[in-house]
């Protein structure tokens, strides 16, 4: 299991859908949560693309040196960038951080975005671009290991004598990561990527996901990681976090979340059509109505595009539902929480040490020895060893 933490280039806040709370989202902030994904040992950090957000390569390349074994996970937009291109940037990025570059295919699914950034395919011939976009992405790279060239004529993109001169720390490329719910999405997920991400639906959903997935790579002779994207709110006590929902979503007022829904059912993408689904559009608005799996919340959902649904409980609850998904064969789990710089903590703090997760060793070469904790009235040090009943 593979623990990823998420950096909010887009915004960040102690309440969804107000300027109450908000913060500026700046390089120091940024180098703030990175810095403590860093320490605190998650495997990575995912980094959202999208008007509405910071450029995401820009972002990690900034990151770098403020971090040391933190992958990034950053995205490449079929339409937007040229495979050529985009194999030179990941080439050049992965060398310059040591290997900690992962790639995400995004194939988009809001349609007066992408025809702002100059694309106007419809969802069907945006997946046969991204199709052809990421199999010539990947053969460039892994030909310049051996200084070959590539010649690729496909319906949207066509490249001749692509080369590479500079290759990749990792080989045979960096690990391609991709998300998307309809078929067409599983077909390309099979046929291309390496891990296939989910946004977080419940249990029973996500199974069918995977083994639809997992089955129609079979067929191709491949397999597939499996991972998943959430958001969670975790206390000491149940009770504590069900309030910290509640907090989350206390500023939205009915107007927001009408503006917000009616620009989500413009979109063409079939997950969020399925986010959608979970609260009905915005229409449930209690507990009861957007706990719709045990422990799995949709409220997020109500305003925020993409990933709309959290896990929330205290920490035995929290990393009982984790490895539930685990055991559906999910190995990576990317997560976020509302302020995300604090949360990285809490998450960390209160559910690292009850999951099976690999360890990282946090300074190279020594253990760590201290001190960990306050002094206790100027005398001792606090107890090394705390029950986790």
């Amino acid at each position: 299991m593979q623990i990823f933490w998420f950096l909010p280039t887009h915004g960040d806040s102690r309440y969804l859908g107000t300027t109450e709370g908000a913060r500026q989202v700046d390089l120091d902030y940024l180098q703030q949560i990175a810095g403590a994904a860093d320490r605190l040992g998650y495997e990575g950090v995912l980094i959202p693309t999208g008007r509405s957000c910071e450029d995401p390569w820009v972002v990690a390349s900034s990151l770098i040196g403020a971090t040391k074994r933190l992958k990034f996970l950053v995205a490449v937009r079929p339409g937007l960038h040229q495979p050529s291109l985009a194999a030179r940037m990941a080439a050049t990025f992965d060398r310059l951080s040591g290997g900690r570059v992962l790639v995400n295919l995004v194939t988009g699914g809001d349609q007066s975005e992408l025809e702002g950034d100059g694309v106007f395919l419809d969802h069907a011939a945006r997946y046969e671009q991204s199709a052809e976009f990421i199999r010539i992405w990947r053969e460039i790279i892994a030909r310049s290991h051996d200084g070959r060239s590539f010649d690729y004529e496909g319906k949207h993109l066509r490249v001749k004598g692509a080369k590479l001169l500079f290759p990749p720390t990792q080989r045979p490329y960096p690990p391609v990561w991709f998300g998307g719910s309809s078929e067409a999405a599983h077909e390309l997920a099979a046929e291309q990527v390496d891990t296939y991400l989910t946004w977080g639906e419940p249990p029973a959903e996500v199974a069918k996901k995977v083994a639809d997935v997992r089955a129609r790579a079979a067929r191709k002779g491949r397999t597939v990681q499996f991972g998943i994207r959430l958001h969670v709110i975790v206390r000491e006590t149940e009770d504590e976090a069900w309030q910290a929902a509640d907090a989350l979503i206390g500023k939205l007022d009915d107007a927001t979340v009408i503006r917000a829904q009616a620009a989500f059912a413009k979109m063409d993408s079939e997950g969020q059509r399925r986010m959608a689904a979970l609260h009905r559009n915005g229409s449930k608005r209690s507990r009861a109505d957007l706990e719709i799996s045990p422990n799995l919340w949709a409220g997020v959902g109500l305003v925020r595009g993409g990933a709309g649904t959290a896990l929330v409980g205290d920490a035995k609850t929290v990393a009982a539902r984790i490895e539930e998904y685990a055991a559906l064969g999910l190995d990576n789990f990317i997560f976020s929480g509302y302020p995300h710089l604090e949360e990285a903590y809490r998450f960390a703090e209160l559910v690292f040490p009850l999951l099976s997760r690999r360890v990282q060793q946090k300074l190279a070469g020594d253990a760590l020895t201290g001190p960990f904790g306050e002094v206790v009235a100027n005398v001792d040090a606090p107890s090394r060893f705390v029950s986790q009943s």
